[in-house]
């Protein structure tokens, strides 16, 4: 399946798991939601990470989608680019000098989704995995 963005909107379950190289893994467990405001999604994300050796701690993220270019746009909530990606073609990088973010969607066992970041650079250098379940009403 090809989604578009209206197919994102509702309540998901984010399972992430984070690996370094080098260092403690860690992991995500929690919810997002895609709320409509006019043509874009507020997505919002909270739930608890846990990293090796750590106390749990509470964890949040906030973006924008929106339709853009040859798919969907994604920016950070104060509205700065992040990436933007394909549907069809679901790949994307992000540069934050001097590293660089890579990103890799897979849609083909929708509504499950997951998302592939792999970060390398001189100051970061992990795996991040996350699965996107929609939640239960």
């Amino acid at each position: 399946m090809v989604p578009r963005l209206s197919d994102f909107e509702g309540a998901w379950v984010v399972a992430r798991h984070i690996r370094p190289n080098g260092a403690a893994e860690g992991w995500f467990s929690g919810r997002c939601s895609f709320v409509r405001e006019g043509a874009v999604l507020l997505y919002r994300e909270e739930g608890e990470l846990f990293l090796d050796g750590h106390e749990p701690m509470k964890a949040e993220r906030r973006y924008v989608w929106r339709r853009g270019g040859a798919g969907i746009v994604v920016d950070y909530a104060d509205g700065r680019p992040f990436h933007s990606f394909d549907p069809a073609d679901p790949v994307a990088e992000h540069l934050c000098p001097p590293d660089i973010y890579k990103v890799r969607y897979d849609f083909s066992d929708w509504p499950e989704w997951r998302a592939e970041w792999v970060v390398s650079g001189p100051r970061k250098d992990y795996t991040m995995h996350t699965v996107y379940t929609r939640a239960e009403s």
